[in-house]
């Protein structure tokens, strides 16, 4: 709420961009130029704020402009400010036209294995609403994010969220015909080679192993990534034997790019689910995409 008895401090986009080009230029002619401006309007914007501020924000050294301490501070948060206000900018241009953009924070291989692939059917459902998704690894704080819902695993979810389960994670052994064979392997031979790892879930061979019956020997020999996508090109390359989700696994499998040497799957693991802020306000285009998620959940 504006309270409209108060001075009002806010610097001005104006003069917030006079006083980044002033800092970064080092004199208000240079700023002038780059700004399109004379050099009077850059000086009056730095006056202007100095004066509602109460503060100096320059001052010269050999006839450059110099940031005072003041001058720092506010130049750190200005930056931050006009880089979101010129995002929030194009984000308008890019969805304009009077749609309703969902935006979503989605684990990146989830997204590119089996979300995409599926959107289509929920653009040509609901036209009207727009798509905005966004690679997130780490759980969302949907207090400091500008996003309306996450796809993320169910453990993922924080206090004061309301969450969907979609699909489970069942994860399966793969590997490169290449690399190693067309036989049925035992479980335990898998440790004759490399155990492609994730290094965000470095307990998943460790469960796997221990639920086929395998005690493994010190330290899991093979190559780490940061998330399933790179451990499914990894495995394509025959770096090594990789334990994927099946529903990442299914595109290589169907191609032959990779083969699953072991029949044995860990299931039971945290299910994929739309994980959004429980006391947020009702969002139409949500509840839509929501709906549309449960219809491909049922099996």
């Amino acid at each position: 709420m504006i309270r409209q008895n108060r001075p009002s401090y806010t610097p001005t986009v104006q003069e917030l961009r006079a006083l980044l080009y002033s800092a970064d230029l080092g004199t208000a002619s240079a700023a002038a130029e780059a700004l399109s401006l004379t050099q009077g309007a850059v000086s009056r914007s730095i006056r202007t704020l100095e004066e509602r501020l109460g503060v100096r924000l320059f001052h010269r050294e050999r006839q450059r402009l110099v940031l005072s301490d003041a001058g720092r501070a506010l130049v750190r948060d200005a930056r931050d400010i006009l880089d979101r206000i010129e995002s929030s900018a194009r984000m308008v241009m890019a969805f304009g036209g009077g749609e309703d953009v969902l935006r979503l924070a989605v684990l990146p291989t989830f997204a590119t294995s089996w979300l995409i692939p599926r959107l289509a059917g929920f653009s040509r459902r609901h036209p009207g609403i727009g798509i905005d998704l966004a690679e997130a690894l780490a759980p969302v704080d949907f207090d400091d994010s500008p996003f309306d819902a996450a796809l993320q695993r169910v453990e993922m979810a924080r206090p004061g969220t309301r969450v969907l389960p979609i699909c489970p994670e069942n994860l399966i052994v793969v590997a490169a015909p290449a690399l190693i064979g067309e036989a049925t392997v035992p479980p335990a031979e898998l440790l004759n080679w490399p155990l492609i790892q994730q290094s965000t879930r470095p307990e998943l061979w460790s469960d796997w192993l221990a639920a086929a019956g395998v005690e493994p020997f010190g330290q899991l020999r093979g190559p780490r990534f940061q998330h399933f996508g790179m451990v499914i090109a990894a495995a394509r390359a025959g770096m090594g034997v990789a334990l994927l989700p099946d529903i990442f696994a299914a595109e290589a499998l169907a191609e032959g790019t990779l083969r699953q040497p072991c029949p044995q799957v860990l299931t039971g693991g945290p299910p994929y689910a739309l994980i959004r802020p429980a006391q947020a306000q009702a969002q139409r285009s949500l509840d839509l995409f929501s709906e549309w998620l449960q219809e491909l959940a049922e099996p």
